[in-house]
């Protein structure tokens, strides 16, 4: 990894300007940026997912943006299969991998070292389950969960259906928790030292949502309703991720000639969602341990400058 003794990850809450400080702290060291965003992996949906232009993909090489179909189904499991692939093949040619994004899931399994391993059987139940689900809603499987696993039911929202499925999953299949056993898959630790830093907006959320709402103005400008129109136009499960994911869903009753559907109020919807999305971030994000807090009023070249200052100086890092 170069001069480093860790790998940098850079996250925040969505139009942060994580990507930018990334893109500059890799053209000063010459890395490569990793994409930790479940949503940029979809291959043709560029502007609701505000992946990196043509331009500064060519200024710096991009990872795991563009590997999978809409429709397609990704996992965490999976994410870090194919993360831990494109950091030792960045490792291996003498460069520095540079994390970059706001998920949290993701950004949580590569510093506690979460371990997902293929497990068949709740993976049979997670089919069985989601069979249930398609037939008669997720309010059963919900409180059955409650009933077996009060804790793990008490920070998964009923209407996040796959979380909700495979939490229950697991504990038909092995008899433990899910907290239970997402602690026994921390066992081992991170594979890589990391040093996770974040753009500050805990203080300051009124001007992050100003980020957030010209963010979608601007995207609306290049086209954004063509790539709704795009996505809902292809043969796949609307109940897929991506055609769940905000920038796109808010402009169905549009695309759909619903009663009261416009382009304005998809525009509202989409502003509205985003930021309470970017609250959900902020509020994972807090309970992380060992975050550095990355001055938002600086530009993303003193952004970068500060965070390779911090890499060579603390040796300390996310492990």
């Amino acid at each position: 990894m170069s001069e480093l003794n860790s790998i940098p990850i850079i996250t925040g809450p969505t139009a942060s300007g994580k990507s930018a400080s990334a893109l500059e702290l890799c053209k000063i060291i010459g890395g490569e940026l990793v994409s930790c965003d479940s949503m940029q992996i979809y291959r043709g949906l560029d502007i609701g997912t505000a992946k990196a232009t043509k331009e500064e993909q060519e200024q710096v090489p991009h990872h795991l943006i563009d590997i999978v179909e809409p429709g397609e189904n990704f996992s965490v499991r999976i994410f870090l299969e194919k993360c831990f692939e494109v950091i030792e093949d960045i490792s291996s040619r003498g460069k520095t991998p540079v994390l970059c994004g706001g998920t949290g899931q993701y950004i949580s399994a590569l510093r506690d070292g979460i371990n997902y391993a293929d497990d068949p059987a709740a993976d049979k139940f997670t089919e069985l389950l989601m069979r249930e689900y398609e037939e008669n809603g997720i309010i059963d499987i919900y409180k059955r969960l409650v009933e077996v696993d009060r804790e793990a039911a008490s920070k998964i929202h009923p209407n996040n259906t796959r979380r909700v499925i495979r939490a229950l999953a697991v504990y038909l299949a092995t008899g433990k928790t899910f907290t239970q056993r997402n602690l026994e898959s921390k066992k081992e630790g991170p594979r890589y030292p990391f040093t996770t830093f974040m753009i500050d907006y805990e203080d300051r959320r009124d001007i992050l949502y100003d980020r957030i709402n010209k963010r979608v103005d601007v995207m609306i400008e290049m086209g954004l309703l063509k790539e709704a129109q795009y996505l809902y136009s292809l043969p796949i499960d609307r109940k897929s991720t991506c055609c769940q994911a905000i920038g796109y869903k808010e402009f169905l009753p549009y695309i759909n000639n619903e009663p009261g559907g416009s382009i304005e109020r998809a525009s509202y919807e989409i502003k509205l969602n985003t930021r309470h999305y970017a609250k959900k971030q902020l509020t994972w994000f807090r309970y992380m341990k060992n975050i550095n807090l990355i001055n938002r009023d600086i530009s993303p070249i003193e952004q970068a400058g500060t965070i390779l200052d911090m890499l060579k100086t603390d040796k300390k890092s996310s492990m």
